[in-house]
């Protein structure tokens, strides 16, 4: 991060130069691309050490989308999702959502891809997913998690790809979670994340 920081202010110095002297003026051909590069890169390195650091804290949930949007009555409804979203969000946890391909479908009539279902979920674009048609979003879910050092809300229990990812048996890496009394209930007692949650 030091080296893109560095790399912004040379830049940004080539820039106030141009624009001060005649003489240096073609070095905005040079300092305003690298500028402009060095912002898209600091910003990705940010986004990295947040994540990396959010997975440090336990703070890093992959949401089963196309399990979480039964929760209230076994009918699936997005609101569930938006509900559990919002409420993880409050308590400060950083979020990605997996949807099965059909689940616009079950809930809407139609077809929702990413970018339909983060509008309805107030999420960045690159915090959801709709996996392609014809497979399963567990794997995904699961390497996702693996990926990021998150745990995974769901009441599923990925009995299938537990020989895969049997990490799936440890305890508090699938959180589960219900509406008990038209209130979210979550449960991370079994996992250091209980703490913070509270």
């Amino acid at each position: 991060m030091i080296v893109s920081v560095v790399l912004l202010l040379v830049s940004l110095g080539g820039v106030v130069l141009s624009m001060s002297s005649p003489v240096w003026s073609d070095a905005i051909l040079i300092a305003g691309p690298c500028a402009v590069a060095s912002i898209v890169i600091l910003f990705s390195e940010t986004r990295k050490w947040r994540t990396r650091q959010a997975a440090s804290a336990g703070r890093l949930i992959v949401i089963d989308g196309s399990n979480v949007m039964y929760w209230r009555d076994g009918t699936p409804r997005v609101e569930c999702v938006q509900d559990v979203v919002n409420h993880l969000k409050k308590q400060g946890f950083h979020l990605g959502v997996m949807f099965d391909a059909n689940a616009g479908y079950l809930f809407s009539g139609e077809y929702r891809d990413d970018k339909a279902m983060s509008r309805l979920l107030n999420l960045p674009l690159e915090n959801v997913m709709v996996v392609p048609k014809g497979t399963p979003a567990d794997p995904y879910i699961l390497n996702a998690a693996r990926d990021m050092g998150a745990v995974i809300l769901t009441n599923d229990r990925f009995r299938d790809w537990a020989d895969d990812f049997p990490e799936v048996h440890r305890p508090g890496h699938l959180i589960k979670g219900e509406y008990r009394q038209g209130e979210l209930w979550f449960d991370f007692a079994t996992d250091e994340i209980a703490q913070q949650a509270a």
